[in-house]
């Protein structure tokens, strides 16, 4: 039943890669005034501590190709909620809009009357700074790719033809099932010793990382035991891992 003294409300709101730390003060303004919050998978269920005793908290995580809600559920939960108790938060990990569908849920809100606002959330894409990996440097990158390997369609972005002959920095998102066909783009134009980064997990206590050539990109996965949720980072800005502890901060700690 709708609620009278509520205004029907979503907040798109990012909840970031991981980290609870990593979360804007707007972002926990909404959740402090949320009367509903759906989120992901992806989401740090920490950040839910923010809401209201009475807020109620709905987990509508889909993770990978396994089963779970549908997109369609989802946004029939948004409108269902929005009008029965009013402000609805959709908590989603990363950007909502870094392929995280965030446009389609604000569309159905809106085509239903529903008052929709977005939160920015850092993105996964960034992932590799935390490790002293910038997505562009000057020296040797003058830009960025941001890839989805897994369309709606099921396909990989037929962008990665471009993107593997640039010299910008290519980050790969859901893309793990297709390390093979990523190595054989690549090997198809002579840059399999172009460094490349997988990371897991990222800024949480259960990341995992691997660092090594194109060459090696399976085998990288495969030992380190790599699978989603991940990241792929592409370019010469990998080899700035190197410098994350310099022999004299290693000699400085030591003492």
């Amino acid at each position: 039943m709708f609620s009278s003294n509520k205004i029907p409300k979503l907040t798109l709101v990012g909840a970031g890669p991981g980290d609870p730390e990593l979360i804007t003060l707007k972002a926990i303004n909404a959740l402090r005034n949320a009367d509903v919050v759906l989120f992901d998978a992806l989401a740090n269920e920490e950040l839910l501590d923010y809401c209201h005793p009475l807020c109620e908290k709905i987990y509508v995580g889909k993770r990978g190709h396994q089963k779970g809600i549908t997109q369609d559920g989802i946004n029939f939960l948004i409108a269902e909620k929005a009008f029965e108790k009013g402000h609805v938060v959709r908590l989603k990990g990363g950007d909502p809009f870094v392929f995280g569908r965030g446009m389609e849920e604000i569309e159905y809100a809106k085509q239903r009357g529903i008052e929709a606002h977005y939160v920015p959330g850092i993105s996964s894409v960034f992932s590799g700074g935390y490790h002293l990996i910038p997505l562009t440097d000057r020296r040797v990158s003058d830009g960025f790719w941001v890839i989805t390997g897994h369309k709606s369609d099921k396909k990989f972005a037929s962008d990665l033809d471009l993107a593997v002959q640039s010299n910008s920095t290519v980050v790969l998102l859901m893309a793990m099932s297709k390390l093979s066909y990523i190595a054989e783009k690549y090997q198809a134009v002579k840059r399999t010793e172009i460094p490349v980064c997988i990371i897991q997990n990222a800024s949480t206590s259960k990341e995992k990382m691997a660092v090594g050539k194109m060459s090696d990109l399976v085998k990288m996965a495969e030992e380190n035991q790599l699978t989603n949720p991940a990241i792929i980072i592409i370019g010469e800005v990998v080899d700035y891992h190197s410098l994350r502890l310099s022999n004299f901060e290693k000699q400085y700690l030591e003492v």
